[in-house]
Order: structure tokens, then C-alpha cells, then sequence
């Protein structure tokens, strides 16, 4: 399949453009800084820009099959509305380019899941992360009111591990203290709904 990867210098970025291509997809990146990645395929296009450049974001979506976006700020605790301004962008690009799947990585405690976390995810969230999420879930009001087949992901907490496939994935799911999962699990569910579709127009928990 030919994929768009948006935020693949970042590490579930990279994660997942790994997998995609050891899964034989053609995947296409937009980074800005190429340098970064340091990487080479056969099946690799490299475009240099930036998500929130219209014309260049076009340029990365046309003649795609679907849109895959591990979009985030990294460590920092401010979002600056990366979010909400690249997906503000993205949606009206896929549009024109008449590109309609697109799976986002968002984090459990955002926009709608936020009634799912307990008492002391709330709290993380509601502080520490307050503007991350803030950002994210006004991202997400544009994606669930779009003519997209979207499907938001939100995994708790990310690890650098290795992935062991032993993970939960649903719509809801109960939590208890501040349960984790690899960065590697989350891109292999992404690919798996790339292809199984099992959660288009709805948000899906991983835990």
C-alpha cells in the first residue's frame, strides 16, 4: 500500500516506518530536516518540508492510499498547536487529494477518553499535560467531524521496549494505575488497522 507517515523522526514515528517497510508498503515521509532520519530504502521517499507548508503537504499526500500520522512534541510539555494547526492543514489536503484513510496517533486521556482514566490519570492529565492534551483534543473534534475514514489511536503511556504483541485494544477499556505500552505494540496496531479496518470512524484504546 502506498502510505504517508507524517512524524517519523520522533521515536513511534520511527517505529512505525520501520515496520511499514519491512511490511513491503511504500511509504512516504515529510520531514523537515532529512538529515535526521539518516535512513534509505528502496521503498522510502524522502520529501524535505514541513506538515503545516499547504503546498508542500499536497505534494506528500498526492497519489496516496492512506495517511498515517505519529505527529507529536516530543518531551516537551507546551504543544505551541502543532496539532490542531497540522491537522487543520491535513484535512482539507487529503479532501483534494481524495486521499480518505487516515489513522492518528493521539494518547489515552485525550479529547473523549479523558471520562475513561482514573483518578490519578486525570490528574497527570488535567497539570503536567494540560496543554499537550488540550491541543490534541481540539485536533481530534476536527477529525471525528470530517468525511474522513479516520481512526484515532490512543495508546497509555509510551516505552522504548520491544514489542510483544501483548497488549489490549477496544474502544473502552478500565484502568488501573499508570499502566504502559511499547512504542513498537502501537505501530504494529497501527499497520494491523491499516489493513483490517476494524476501528474506522471511532477511537480505539491500547493498553
Amino acid at each position: 500500500m502506498k502510505i504517508l507517515i507524517l512524524g517519523v523522526t520522533g521515536p513511534t514515528g520511527q517505529q512505525l516506518l520501520t515496520r511499514a517497510l519491512d511490511q513491503h508498503h511504500q511509504v512516504t515521509v515529510l520531514v523537515r530536516n532529512p538529515s535526521k532520519l539518516n535512513f534509505q530504502h528502496q521503498l522510502l521517499k524522502i520529501i524535505k518540508g514541513d506538515v503545516l507548508d499547504s503546498q508542500i503537504l499536497l505534494t506528500a499526500v498526492l497519489g496516496q492510499q492512506a495517511v498515517i500520522s505519529a505527529l507529536g512534541m516530543g518531551q516537551s510539555l507546551r504543544s505551541f498547536n502543532l496539532i490542531t494547526n497540522a491537522v487543520n492543514n491535513l484535512i482539507p489536503t487529503m479532501y483534494e487529494s481524495k486521499v480518505k484513510r487516515l489513522i492518528f496517533l493521539s494518547g489515552f486521556g485525550a479529547g473523549e477518553t479523558f471520562t475513561q482514566a482514573n483518578l490519578l490519570q486525570k490528574i497527570i492529565f488535567k497539570t503536567f499535560l494540560k496543554s499537550i492534551y488540550s491541543d490534541k483534543a481540539r485536533a481530534e473534534k476536527k477529525i471525528r467531524s470530517s468525511n474522513l475514514d479516520w481512526t484515532l489511536v490512543y495508546p497509555v503511556k509510551l516505552i522504548n521496549t520491544t514489542s510483544n504483541g501483548n497488549y489490549e485494544s477496544a474502544e473502552k477499556l478500565s484502568m488501573k494505575g499508570m499502566p504502559k505500552i511499547s512504542r513498537a505494540d502501537v505501530a504494529d496496531f497501527m499497520l494491523q488497522e491499516l489493513k483490517n479496518n476494524s476501528f474506522v470512524k471511532s477511537g480505539v484504546v491500547l493498553k
